[in-house]
């Protein structure tokens, strides 16, 4: 299966047409154009597809997965249908509590946390009842159960203990940063090297849980307006609020890849166990 996992500049468009339109039609400027190409199985790992256009496309099979589809200001048309609000509302069904974390007021963010809480609770007792060794197993290269909670938790370093309280070394040593930590020029010692134990984890996740709770319980209307900066780009301001939500979204989108990761895990196991 070929992996295209170079993306165009970020001020590109890329285009990808049916061949109605003719060979000799110029491609947009800045653009890339594919014509009768055969992209099947194809992965497009951490690539620029903003204002791609697909005509006369198979769409068979595809599979999309974008976090940012979702931020309020995108779209995705299909056959000319802004899909966008569709799936939204299909995970807020999927995954009860995820609705709530827009929510903008002290009462509100209580209750949005607790949701978080219950939905974590949850897959971490189904994961924890899979056969052994599946919270540390990979799908398709992507981070294991516990990879992910040890995210989470520098995801919580990272936006409430270094954006909203100002810590200057916030993180962890249990935590997982994402690849670009290190290629962007963050120091990787402040992490351990060797794989902490599941129940390691468990501990420090519930610590950071733990954290953010105890902080909205005490946050007023005022504390949520008042100003930080972007932790990743100094010269960007945030708000607590806006701190707040980068966490909710953190937690609901990393749920989403768990439960996905964890549904490819029980398919596994039950295969194997008819063969």
């Amino acid at each position: 299966m070929p992996i295209i996992d170079s993306a165009p500049a970020l001020d590109q468009s890329v285009t990808m047409s049916d061949s109605q339109s003719g060979p000799d039609v110029p491609a947009p400027t800045g653009g890339r154009r594919f014509v009768d190409e055969d992209l099947r199985g194809a992965r497009f790992i951490g690539c620029d597809l903003r204002g791609a256009v697909m005509r006369g496309a198979d769409l068979a099979g595809a599979e999309l997965d974008s976090p940012w589809l979702l931020d309020g200001e995108s779209t995705l048309l299909v056959n000319g249908v802004d899909v966008a609000p569709y799936v939204d509302a299909e995970l807020n069904r999927r995954f009860p509590g995820r609705e709530q974390r827009r929510a903008g007021s002290p009462a509100g963010l209580r209750a949005a946390w607790a949701g978080v809480e219950q939905a974590w609770g949850s897959a971490v007792r189904r994961a924890r009842a899979m056969p052994e060794g599946s919270v540390d197993a990979s799908v398709d290269g992507e981070w294991s159960f516990a990879q992910t909670l040890r995210h989470l938790v520098m995801a919580t370093d990272v936006w409430y203990r270094r954006a909203i309280l100002g810590v200057e070394q916030p993180y962890h040593p249990i935590g997982q940063p994402i690849a670009e930590f290190e290629a962007d020029g963050n120091d990787m010692s402040v992490f351990a090297a060797e794989r902490p134990s599941f129940e390691e984890v468990l501990r420090v996740r519930a610590e950071h849980v733990t954290m953010v709770r105890d902080f909205l319980a005490g946050v007023s209307d005022p504390d949520l307006l008042a100003e930080r900066t972007n932790p990743w780009a100094p010269d960007r301001s945030e708000t607590v609020l806006s701190c707040v939500h980068v966490i909710l979204d953190e937690e609901w989108e990393h749920l989403r890849y768990a439960e996905r990761d964890l549904d490819v895990l029980d398919a596994r196991a039950a295969d194997a166990g008819r063969a």
